[in-house]
């Protein structure tokens, strides 16, 4: 088994089950045993099981042993499988270790709530979302550097377990991420507007700059590959992502192509592109020179704990140790 190369501030934090070896579940599993977590992981592929072995991690394609082992030993399980998984890994969980703890990485949070909740298990539930990630997929190019200084939401729904929203953040420090506190619904929200619908203009500004030929691609330099980066990413990850996040996702695209005929209008008719080339600015301004700062003095488990940190989340608040 691999070393850790450093020690959780946890003592007693619970081992660590993770559902899924791709990028993201891989990278987990890396980070949290060099942060001296016990780990382990299942994944359905025996080549992605093989090549985590084979690197030193303890990895099993049995998802009913991997969830009994989970059992037995209390285990915070980490869902990180694809969308579309998600319903039948929950069904499994249920069934053979309905008594730990669990979260998720999945980019969509208020589908996952609702599917914990079908299966009985919303009381064990708290979900999850590191925002980090690239183009690139499966156990082979994850990293346990790819949490580090990210953004790891954490669900702040009602009546969500405190014990258990603890040991979630702590996961997500030890990763080496900050942690931002967000209800499900207002997750989603957001989420469309800054990573799926990004997603779909790349896709777009792709097929678009293609539609060009050979000249167009070979005259592509970085404002093209910075603008299609995403593109790259598997198609069957990205479907998911943007269709189990359907609603919200609707509304930010309409107003991203309300801008672009608003734009296009002014340039047949003005020959001027000044509206939304200075809103664009502006906007990217104020990323550029958005403020946080650290949530102190908030007690999980104390009266208005909750809505505390789902304010102090939209305001810029982040949790960097607990």
């Amino acid at each position: 088994m691999c070393q850790p190369e450093q020690v959780s501030d946890t003592a007693s934090a619970p081992p660590v089950c993770v559902l899924g070896l791709g990028l993201i579940g891989g990278s987990l599993l890396r980070a949290a045993v060099r942060a001296g977590r016990d780990a382990w992981g299942h994944n359905r592929s025996a080549q992605s099981v093989e090549a985590a072995r084979a690197d030193g991690f303890d990895a099993d394609t049995d998802l009913v042993a991997v969830l009994q082992r989970a059992s037995a030993e209390s285990a915070l399980i980490v869902i990180a499988v694809p969308v579309p998984a998600v319903a039948a890994t929950l069904t499994a969980i249920a069934l053979y270790a309905p008594n730990c703890p669990i979260t998720d990485v999945v980019s969509v949070k208020a589908e996952v709530a609702a599917a914990a909740a079908r299966q009985g298990l919303a009381d064990r539930y708290v979900g999850g979302h590191p925002m980090a990630g690239t183009s690139a997929s499966g156990w082979s190019v994850g990293s346990a550097d790819l949490f580090r200084e990210a953004v790891w939401v954490v669900g702040t729904d009602d009546g969500v377990d405190p014990g258990i929203w603890m040991q979630v953040a702590q996961l997500a420090v030890d990763c080496g991420s900050v942690v931002v506190p967000a209800e499900s619904a207002e997750h989603d929200r957001a989420v469309a507007r800054i990573s799926h619908l990004p997603h779909l203009l790349a896709e777009t500004l792709a097929v678009t700059g293609a539609a060009g030929g050979p000249l167009a691609l070979g005259l592509a330099a970085g404002s093209f590959r910075d603008g299609t980066r995403v593109a790259g990413s598997a198609p069957g990850l990205v479907r998911a992502m943007c269709e189990g996040n359907r609603s919200a996702l609707l509304i930010a695209l309409d107003e991203a192509l309300e801008l672009l005929q608003s734009a296009r209008t002014e340039l047949a008719e003005e020959s001027s592109t000044a509206t939304l080339v200075d809103a664009g600015h502006a906007a990217r301004t104020r990323y550029d020179n958005q403020e946080t700062w650290d949530i102190t003095g908030i007690v999980p488990g104390d009266d208005g704990w909750i809505e505390a940190m789902r304010d102090a989340g939209r305001r810029g608040g982040r949790l960097r140790r607990l």
